[in-house]
C-alpha cells in the first residue's frame, strides 16, 4: 500500500429528479478528479436524483444503470468511487452507499439513521449494518449525512480498521458549523481521514451550502469547497497518521471495560 492517497470530493448542484443531467455532472467531476491524480472520489448523497420523494421509487429503477456507468469509469480510470443512490429492494426504498473498485461493486451500505425531521423515515427504510470494506486504496468506512451525528458508528468503523471515512451528504443551511465541527471531530477522535462530499445549490425549499471537506487524521482541513460546483483534491498521508497515533495513543488508552457496551 502506498504511503499517500490522493482523494477527491465531487460537489455539485443536483438537478432534482433528473438522473441523466446528474450523471453527466458526476462523470465530468470524476474525470476532473482523475486528471488531478485522485485514486478515491466521493460523490454527494442521493446524487442521481436528490430527494424527489414523489418519484423516488421510479427514479430508483435507474440506479442499476447508473452503477453500471460508474463501474465502467472505475475500470477505465482505476479509481475507487463512493456515493449514495436510491435503491429499491422489493417494496422497500433505501438510501444506499455504494463502493466501486476495479469496475465492481465491493460494498453496499444502507443509511442507518434516517432524518425524521425531514420525513426520511416516512419514505425510506433504514439499513441494519455498518460497512468497512477493503479496497485497492485501503480500508474504507461509509456513512451518510445524518449518520454524522452518531459518533458510536464512527468509533465502530475505526475499531474495525477503517482508515478513511467516506461520507456523501445533502446537508442544508443553516447548519454549516455543525457539519464542519462534527466532521473534524470524527477525524480527530478516531485519528483517521475523512472525505465528505456535500451538494450545493437550492432544491425546493432547501439551500445546500456545499463546503465539502477533506480532513487529515489530525483533524486538519486539507481542502474545503465553497457554495458552487467544485472538485476538491488532497493528499492523505498514512505515515503522518501512524505517527500521530503513536504520539496521542487514544486507542491504547481506551477503557472499554467501563464503557464498551452502552444501553
Amino acid at each position: 500500500m502506498e504511503q499517500t492517497l490522493q482523494a477527491a470530493a465531487v460537489q455539485f448542484n443536483l438537478a432534482l429528479g433528473n438522473v441523466d443531467a446528474n450523471l453527466v455532472k458526476a462523470l465530468a467531476g470524476l474525470r476532473q478528479a482523475q486528471a488531478a491524480g485522485a485514486r478515491l472520489a466521493v460523490l454527494p448523497e442521493m446524487w442521481s436524483s436528490g430527494y424527489d420523494y414523489r418519484r423516488l421509487a421510479d427514479l430508483a429503477l435507474r440506479t442499476p444503470d447508473v452503477i453500471a456507468r460508474l463501474c465502467d469509469f472505475s475500470a477505465e480510470s482505476g479509481m475507487v468511487l463512493v456515493g449514495s443512490l436510491p435503491e429499491k429492494d422489493g417494496d422497500a426504498l433505501y438510501n444506499a452507499g455504494c463502493v466501486i473498485d476495479a469496475g465492481k461493486v465491493v460494498g453496499r451500505y444502507r443509511k442507518l439513521h434516517l432524518f425524521s425531521t425531514m420525513g426520511e423515515d416516512r419514505f425510506l427504510t433504514a439499513g441494519d449494518h455498518s460497512l468497512v470494506v477493503d479496497t485497492s486504496v485501503g480500508r474504507l468506512g461509509v456513512a451518510i449525512c445524518y449518520d454524522l451525528r452518531f459518533p458510536e458508528l464512527f468509533r465502530k468503523m475505526a475499531l474495525e480498521g477503517a482508515e478513511v471515512i467516506c461520507l456523501p451528504a445533502e446537508w442544508p443551511k443553516p447548519r454549516q458549523e455543525h457539519w464542519r465541527t462534527l466532521l473534524r471531530a470524527r477525524a480527530i477522535e478516531n485519528q483517521l481521514f475523512v472525505a465528505a462530499a456535500n451538494c450545493c445549490g437550492i432544491q425546493g425549499k432547501l439551500d445546500f451550502f456545499g463546503m465539502s471537506l477533506l480532513i487529515s487524521a489530525r483533524g486538519e482541513v486539507l481542502a474545503e469547497g465553497g457554495e458552487t460546483d467544485v472538485v476538491l483534491t488532497a493528499t492523505f498521508d498514512r505515515a503522518e497518521k501512524e505517527e500521530y497515533r503513536s504520539q496521542i495513543r487514544c486507542f491504547f488508552d481506551r477503557r472499554p471495560e467501563i464503557y464498551g457496551t452502552l444501553p
